[in-house]
């Protein structure tokens, strides 16, 4: 099955579920924990029948779903499908699938000289390969329970910031995100990489990028 992409993954209309690296997710709120694990259920027979099955994360208060096509790493018809019926399924519960608090953490390394301790990483966060071509700069979790890491040329020169997050969001959020950042003391440092990614520090000159699927010309960063 082909691998979709971003625009056509927007074109879907899929309200209440945002596209973030390589998958789709949603998160919907429950009144109680067992209407929660009754929702689960109900998506799981769902998937059983489909043959294709979503990561679940069921808190107290609300259920995360997760759906993307391991064998195209990425997202498909298939799971275009499956979150509609699980959209239907929470609506027949008298819930909704939302996407304005959710997003995804990467953690990027920047080095002059990555491939020297990539290997140290992989070993001491009991890591794998991302096996998607192109990715090569990249480590995961083989149990998916810790963000994407991933290895980012720079400069010797010092000081200089080693670590920073990347925070993947839908593009919807962008705005109210960096508007809150700000109000909280932060700065924009550049947005010459919108509408991909924006860079922000806080008071300290710490960064963090701001992530969205738009206008890159792979679909994982």
């Amino acid at each position: 099955m082909t691998k979709l992409t971003g625009k056509q993954i927007a074109d879907a209309g899929l309200e209440g579920w945002a596209y973030l690296i390589g998958g789709l997710q949603t998160r919907i709120s429950t009144p109680d924990f067992a209407t929660g694990v009754s929702l689960l259920n109900a998506i799981a027979e769902a998937a059983e029948h489909e043959d294709h099955h979503p990561d679940l994360d069921l808190r107290y208060t609300h259920l995360d779903a997760r759906l993307s096509s391991h064998d195209v790493h990425g997202v498909t018809e298939r799971d275009v499908r499956l979150a509609r019926t699980i959209s239907a399924l929470a609506a027949d519960a008298g819930l909704r699938t939302e996407s304005a608090t959710v997003s995804r953490l990467e953690l990027a390394l920047d080095a002059p000289a990555y491939a020297t301790i990539r290997p140290f990483w992989r070993a001491v966060l009991a890591f794998a390969d991302n096996p998607a071509p192109g990715m090569e700069d990249e480590l995961n979790d083989p149990h998916g329970a810790l963000p994407t890491m991933w290895f980012q040329q720079s400069g010797r020169e010092e000081p200089r910031q080693r670590w920073h997050p990347d925070v993947w969001v839908e593009p919807a959020q962008v705005r109210s995100r960096i508007d809150a950042a700000l109000a909280a003391g932060g700065t924009l440092v550049s947005d010459d990489g919108a509408p991909s990614f924006w860079v922000l520090s806080d008071p300290d000159g710490n960064k963090v990028c701001l992530c969205t699927w738009q206008e890159r010309d792979r679909s994982e960063p």
